[in-house]
């Protein structure tokens, strides 16, 4: 099991800022937010625009393997505006 934080758009779309969930613990970054979006699909919306950070390390979605430990935090970090 993994903590999934959710940050700005993507805590408005999930419509909460934090939970538990159970994901293989090998799976790719790309894998890890499809499992996301089966429990939360309107985050499908933000797909291209999403980073994760995995145990605070910025991590793009792709194929890169994550190797995740129970009770690893994964952030989920829509792009931020500023001016």
């Amino acid at each position: 099991q993994i903590s999934v934080l959710y940050f700005a758009r993507s805590a408005e779309l999930a419509g909460l800022r934090c939970e538990t969930l159970s994901v293989p613990r090998e799976i790719t970054s790309l894998q890890l937010w499809e499992e996301i979006v089966k429990v939360h699909p309107r985050l499908a919306a933000i797909r291209d625009q999403v980073i994760f950070a995995v145990r605070q390390e910025y991590v793009l979605l792709g194929d890169q393997l994550l190797v995740l430990q129970p009770g690893d935090e994964v952030a989920i970090i829509p792009p931020i505006s500023g001016g």
